[in-house]
């Protein structure tokens, strides 16, 4: 005989803890399952092992989807000072770190533990480590093939997350679930994931690795400075750019990469407080220095250097020397350089997964799927993916609380 609870909840990580959390103190007989055989590894490496656990400026704004307004419903019943007031009542230390960014002064272990707290005050049932066959929708509810031994429920949650960074044990299973039941997935591709670059276009860049700089960043149309990107087309961020030795990170480069398109350019502005050209045309008659050294003011001297080889400059050339055509070329290489990466790092440096199960196919009120009656789709699984910056943990505890006060 299969054991029977209420509900079932696939996956161990933020989203499943925190509506197997909310379920159980309302009551229902909970069984939370996930295949790994440690708790939560996404949480325990998020913010260098301090765990960036919301952002206090999260709203609509700050997500992509293909259905932009679905994730408003979940953000505006559970807010960041809603999980703040859980991280207090569990006497949690934290601290703003950058643009509303909260960390535990401790350990993300502690963020861990709080949700596991919750689990057990709410009498979670815990089957860890634990392979899952197949679900079964039944007359009654649902037939969960699972190791250890079947569970029949009258609720199924997926919380199962997404594709990125594959060695901590991120599968398809969630995807897998939505197309047995003929539920419509958004092509997933990673996101906030470094950007690759190579050929003859790179070839001067290549050495530039461990170089970083503030700067602006645009791909697709996004306006307005230092605001991020407006729809899914367009994204405008201003952050930190570090190179690399296969092309460029830093906080700039993975923010741009949710909204960038393979095959077309990202524009990067390299001193975003400055106009390069009318500062070097206007500053020809009274500097007598060489353009390396002129650039190197205001640039890391190697990537001032790089950047001029790159665009045909000599860097001993005399900036008193230079046509104003000239200098408005390399203005132009600085304050708007486009350039098209050829790739990403891929989930295995991914730290979200965009796409996933089509939120048309999901109630915003509940998170429960409109064809299948006591299924429920969480968190990283679903088609809804924040900026970097604790973000993705506010759309899995809001996502994770809704469908939790439902099943």
């Amino acid at each position: 005989m299969a054991k029977h609870y209420d509900v079932a909840v696939i996956g161990a990580g933020a989203a499943g803890m925190m509506c197997a959390a909310v379920a159980g103190g309302r009551g229902k007989r909970v069984v939370l399952l996930d295949h790994a055989g440690r708790l939560a590894e996404k949480i325990r490496i998020s913010g260098g092992g301090r765990c960036n656990f919301t952002n206090v400026n999260a709203g609509p704004a700050n997500f992509l989807s293909e259905n932009p307004n679905f994730c408003r419903s979940a953000l505006s019943r559970y807010t960041p000072q809603d999980f703040l007031g859980l991280v207090k009542k569990h006497r949690i230390a934290y601290h703003e770190k950058h643009k509303g960014q909260l960390f535990c002064d401790d350990s993300s272990e502690q963020i861990i533990g709080m949700l596991r707290a919750e689990c057990q005050q709410g009498e979670v049932a815990w089957r860890m480590p634990c392979k899952i066959g197949a679900i079964e929708k039944t007359d009654t509810g649902f037939l969960v093939t699972a190791e250890g031994g079947d569970i029949s429920c009258d609720s199924v949650v997926v919380a199962t997350g997404g594709l990125s960074i594959p060695k901590i044990g991120a599968t398809d299973l969630g995807y897998r679930i939505a197309k047995q039941f003929d539920m419509g997935i958004v092509e997933p591709r990673p996101g906030l994931v470094p950007l690759t670059f190579d050929g003859p276009s790179w070839e001067a860049f290549a050495p530039l690795a461990g170089i970083a700089l503030e700067v602006e960043v645009s791909t697709g149309g996004g306006k307005g400075k230092g605001k991020g990107g407006k729809g899914k087309s367009g994204g405008h961020f201003r952050e930190d750019l570090l190179f690399t030795h296969r092309g460029l990170s830093g906080p700039a480069i993975l923010q741009i990469s949710s909204y960038w398109q393979p095959g077309t350019p990202i524009v990067l502005d390299l001193l975003p407080e400055m106009d390069v050209a009318e500062e070097l045309i206007s500053s020809k008659t009274t500097v007598k220095k060489q353009l390396g050294n002129v650039l190197a003011q205001w640039l890391p001297a190697r990537l001032a250097e790089g950047l001029l080889i790159a665009n045909g400059f000599a860097p001993d050339a005399r900036l008193a020397d230079m046509a104003d055509a000239k200098l408005r070329k390399l203005g132009d290489a600085i304050n708007r350089w486009a350039i098209v990466p050829t790739g990403s790092e891929g989930y295995k440096k991914a730290e979200v997964t965009l796409g996933g199960v089509d939120t048309r196919e999901l109630s915003q009120q509940t998170m429960m799927a409109n064809k299948v009656p006591g299924l429920y789709f969480i968190g990283e699984t679903v088609d809804v993916t924040g900026w970097l910056g604790g973000y993705n943990f506010q759309w899995a505890w809001a996502s994770g609380y809704v469908a939790g006060s439902s099943v």
